[in-house]
């Protein structure tokens, strides 16, 4: 039996949204006393595919999506009930290039009010799975050309992948063109683009977090760390690809930390600033909820591993895996993560001005000591690898319910999801987080989709050699996701698809699942 869920209201007190009377909100503006004093700058390591994709769009994107009064007055009618109905379908674009736009299109592709799915800039696996019509040679830095594009091919929507174009401000240049886009406004991103923005919209709501001081001198930060003593943490205030937090459990380590974000500048402007908060002893989860500036849904739970080891151990990285639902984020848990966590952020981005639209993913530590969530960080889009995870199990119309938070109709609608387990086993080149070598040939992935009908292989760091090969251009490279009725399914199938992917240069995880599998094993002695 599939499980639902619906919006939660932020007008009065928690309680599930019915559906009527909107919260009011200011229209979007700087983002008041908490408006961060520095910007980042993201790169967009892309791969580069073949110009066919393009001209593959140009003759099958034909269904002319306007942005008239009347559709939206269709469309809105059409929303009733959950469903949109057939003269509604749209082209929805897909921002990014990674395993989470590769999970993103899977998901739109299957969606019934989706007429058709892009990409850009897309990878090579998205292109040859059929997920999505990949536009490479669309320049996503430049606001005027994707908005250009939208225009020529009738784009309904816009998802935006990646938090570097959301820190940009591309969200603010798709809504005032008129085009509904899912994801945050610059200045409503800052909730990850600085730390130091995160941390104060906390202060300022009472929302539960850890400790914390903010430096941009290292001899003071050293002082602090000598006085706090260790374990402790230390984040650079910007974006820094998943990379720019240190778990210090030495004094040491910890001044290597400070040195290195801003005396070295290895993280650059990101680093110019860092978080030192108190270490939280227990169990991290990630936690995500859709938002359309009044109302928050959440989704299911997941939880990922970010050391770069067996057993979590190493440096942390983007994420080497992930399971879902995480057993850890019970019911009840689920209800006081958002009663408060995200309704109370919700409420506090509306005071400030900074209406929030999109997703937010809430990395919580449940405290060993309390048994309570504490907040760690926002993210301003979904997690990866949990999207692969998520969209895996997701049951519902994801394009009509995106488009929901886009119009501010989040009541409108709930969401649908399998009873099964997922899991995600990440593939990365040998060497990642560090420096690893480009252009090793991978080999049987089409086999290791035929091992059980339940396996799907999510592409991140691929592309084409001059000779027709599947090569790894990134660090993380694929995500192999299975699902199955319980843990130990989910997991067995995983593992028996990546024992199939012919790649010596590449590593995983062995015990992805670990906690889970543990949890579960305890549950039925």
């Amino acid at each position: 039996m599939a499980c639902a869920a619906a919006a939660y209201s932020i007008r009065g007190h928690l309680k599930l949204a019915e559906g009527h009377g909107l919260y009011a909100l200011a229209n979007n503006r700087l983002c008041g006393s908490l408006k961060p004093s520095v910007s980042y700058p993201f790169s967009r390591p892309w791969s580069n595919i073949s110009s066919n994709a393009a001209r593959h769009a140009a003759r099958h994107s034909h269904l002319i999506v306007g942005n008239s009064e009347r559709w939206r007055s269709s469309l809105k009618d059409s929303l009733v009930d959950g469903t949109i109905v057939a003269e509604g379908r749209i082209t929805v674009l897909v921002i990014g290039g990674g395993g989470r736009e590769h999970a993103l299109c899977f998901a739109l592709n299957r969606s019934p009010s989706c007429e058709a799915v892009l990409c850009a800039p897309g990878n090579v696996g998205i292109a040859q799975s059929g997920d999505a019509v990949c536009i490479s040679d669309l320049d996503i830095s430049n606001s005027d050309a994707v908005i250009s594009f939208c225009h020529k091919r009738g784009v309904g929507m816009v998802v935006i992948g990646p938090e570097g174009p959301l820190v940009a401000g591309l969200t603010n240049d798709l809504v005032k063109a008129g085009i509904p886009t899912f994801g945050p406004s610059s200045e409503a991103a800052a909730l990850e683009g600085s730390k130091d923005f995160m941390k104060k919209l906390c202060d300022k709501n009472n929302i539960p977090t850890a400790q914390y001081h903010t430096f941009t001198d290292s001899a003071k930060a050293k002082q602090y760390v000598q006085d706090q003593g260790a374990p402790i943490v230390v984040k650079a205030d910007g974006l820094a690809a998943g990379k720019g937090v240190v778990v210090a459990m030495t004094l040491d380590e910890a001044f290597g930390a400070i040195d290195s974000m801003l005396v070295e500048e290895s993280f650059g402007p990101a680093g110019s600033r860092i978080i030192i908060e108190e270490y939280l002893e227990g169990e991290e989860a990630s936690f995500f909820a859709l938002v359309d500036g009044e109302k928050a849904l959440p989704l299911e739970s997941a939880q990922d591993h970010k050391r770069v080891g067996d057993g979590d151990v190493g440096p942390n990285t983007g994420g080497m895996g992930a399971y879902s639902p995480a057993p850890i984020v019970t019911g009840e848990l689920k209800h006081t993560i958002m009663e408060t966590i995200i309704i109370p952020t919700v409420k506090g981005m509306a005071a400030e001005g900074c209406k929030f639209v999109g997703v937010l993913y809430a990395g919580v530590m449940i405290e060993k000591k309390s048994g309570l969530p504490k907040l760690i960080e926002y993210n301003v889009r979904f997690g990866d690898p949990e999207c692969q995870v998520l969209m895996m199990r997701l049951e519902s119309d994801l394009a009509q319910v995106l488009l929901s938070a886009c119009k501010g109709e989040l009541g409108k609608v709930s969401l649908t999801w399998s009873p099964e387990i997922a899991m995600v086993v990440v593939m990365a080149s040998e060497g990642y987080p560090g420096s690893y070598k480009k252009g090793t040939v991978i080999k049987n992935i089409g086999k290791a989709e035929q091992v059980s009908p339940a396996v799907k292989i999510f592409h991140a760091g691929t592309a084409l050699d001059g000779d027709g090969n599947l090569v790894a251009v990134g660090g993380r490279v694929l995500g192999v996701t299975a699902k199955g009725k319980d843990i130990e399914e989910a997991r067995s199938r995983a593992y028996d698809a990546v024992d199939v992917v012919d790649w010596p240069e590449g590593f995983f995880w062995r015990d992805i699942g670990w906690r889970a599998l543990k949890q579960e094993q305890t549950a039925n002695y």
